[in-house]
């Protein structure tokens, strides 16, 4: 390296200090170089942060939409789009974060369920699970223990569960916040409104469906009017008496069974002794009405067979009597079994007359054996 280098070191023995602002122009190239590197890694430290920025809120606004729900994209506040093309199906989709952005996932596609405890009594959860009632405790404690109240003043107790379907997405999410409250409520005062129309043991014993049909038909009305979007499945009502007063209400029943049991019975032996007594008397008039023209066709006949015989007794009433003595003495002795023949008697010659009665009876022939 030639003495004109600045950057060498001076020669042993010579002085060290270098021609004057030789230094300083050297610092300042040197800082500017560093400073241009420092700038230029911060560019790109700036740019690798600013394309993940961009990255980041790229992917951070795609999002799925489950098989069982749709979902609405809120921009600003308002759905995107109109009608079902706001809704969004099965799959991936893209929207900005939010604030500019908000997501609504609605459930699509499956049974929900709204209970009504409002008329049933306490139970935990531990009787609840293993379906037991509690103790009988003589009294409802108020504001523990749900009931309805009959139309004839009586107490029972009744729990629903309603079942629907989300037909209108957009009505179910939007019409009211909390939608699944509202039924519930709609629920309880259709089962208030409902057992004020029936006495308790209509409902109870004699006729659960009319009083789960006036429970739906309530219920119906009211979803109806509210418009919300979903389909009603059927409801599933459930009646019993007071644990209290059971007993008493399964006698009255037990009694009014066996009531209407031997009434049954008594009306079935009646209409059998009518069937009867009617098929005696059809069969009594019958008779008599076969007996009467049989009897009828016997006079006739006789009658007929004495205007024949006229003419022969009045040519000859002598002969006729003989005949007709005849004939008939014909058919008596061919009916007797012994005829015995009395000579006349002489008027003033006595005579006697014996019949052996106690003769052998006829001697029967024995039978003959079957030859083996």
């Amino acid at each position: 390296m030639s003495s004109q280098d600045p950057i060498s070191p001076a020669p042993t023995g010579t002085s060290s200090r270098p021609p004057g602002g030789v230094i300083p122009l050297v610092e300042a190239e040197v800082g500017s170089r560093a400073l241009n590197e420092a700038l230029r890694s911060s560019l790109r430290v700036v740019k690798f942060l600013m394309i993940l920025i961009v990255g980041v809120v790229v992917f951070s606004g795609v999002f799925t939409v489950e098989p069982n729900e749709v979902a609405l994209v809120l921009r600003f506040g308002r759905p995107v789009g109109s009608g079902p093309t706001a809704l969004l199906r099965p799959g991936l989709h893209w929207s900005f974060p939010y604030p500019i952005d908000e997501i609504v996932r609605l459930p699509s596609g499956q049974s929900h369920s709204v209970t009504s405890s409002i008329g049933w009594y306490a139970v935990s959860p531990e009787q609840l699970a293993r379906g037991e009632e509690p103790e009988p405790k003589g009294t409802l404690i108020p504001g523990v223990d749900g009931y309805l109240l009959g139309g004839d003043g009586t107490i029972f107790h009744a729990r629903a569960t309603l079942k629907f379907r989300i037909q209108d997405p957009v009505r179910y999410a939007f019409t009211f916040r909390q939608t699944t409250n509202l039924l519930q409520l709609v629920l309880n005062n259709s089962l208030l409104v409902a057992a004020a129309g029936v006495t308790a043991e209509s409902a109870i014993y004699r006729d659960k469906l009319s009083f789960r049909d006036a429970v739906s038909a309530e219920l119906a009305a009211a979803v109806e009017s509210h418009r919300l979007g979903i389909a009603l499945d059927p409801v599933e009502v459930q009646v019993v008496a007071p644990v209290d007063v059971r007993g008493a209400f399964e006698a009255v029943l037990a009694a009014e069974q066996e009531r209407s049991q031997r009434m049954n019975e008594a009306r079935g032996f009646a209409s059998e002794s009518i069937l009867k007594a009617g098929g005696e008397a059809q069969a009594i008039m019958s008779a008599g009405e076969s007996a009467r023209q049989q009897l009828v066709l016997s006079v006739g006949a006789e009658a007929r067979y004495f205007n024949d015989q006229l003419a022969y007794f009045q040519q000859d009433p002598v002969l006729f009597r003989r005949r007709l003595l005849a004939e008939t003495m014909e058919q008596i002795l061919s009916r007797a079994s012994d005829v015995f023949l009395l000579p006349s008697a002489t008027p003033g010659d006595p005579h006697q007359v014996r019949l052996q009665l106690n003769r052998e009876p006829q001697r029967s022939k024995p039978t003959e054996q079957p030859t083996r």
